[in-house]
């Protein structure tokens, strides 16, 4: 039986599992990647855009990524489950704030 807001059968076979952790771990990376060259165009060219931009894809998608290890170290706690969804979440919609903010301002 679904729970609320529970997407997907939580009896999905293994190779599932695997794909979509390996999915998300070249996600992160090419993520990392993107705020890495945006970081060096705001260091070249002195772009603030630049700066918000690179900050805004390792909110999104880095940190998400990198408080997996914590989430996994505390084992089956809901408290640390708790902390990471809010964190995780917390963090994706301030870096998108930053994306968009990079967008919108003057140059």
């Amino acid at each position: 039986m679904l729970g609320p807001l529970q997407t997907a059968p939580p009896d999905i076979p293994s190779w599932v599992r695997l794909l979509s952790q390996g999915m998300n771990f070249v996600a992160a990376l090419v993520g990392l990647l993107v705020a890495y060259q945006a970081f060096r165009g705001y260091r070249r060219n002195d772009s603030r855009p630049m700066l918000f931009i690179a900050v805004g894809f390792t909110l999104t998608v880095g940190l998400p990524f990198v408080l997996v290890v914590p989430m996994l170290l505390l084992g089956n706690s809901p408290t640390a489950a708790s902390a990471y969804v809010i964190l995780s979440n917390g963090s994706t919609l301030v870096g998108l704030g930053c994306i968009l903010y990079a967008l919108r301002m003057p140059t």
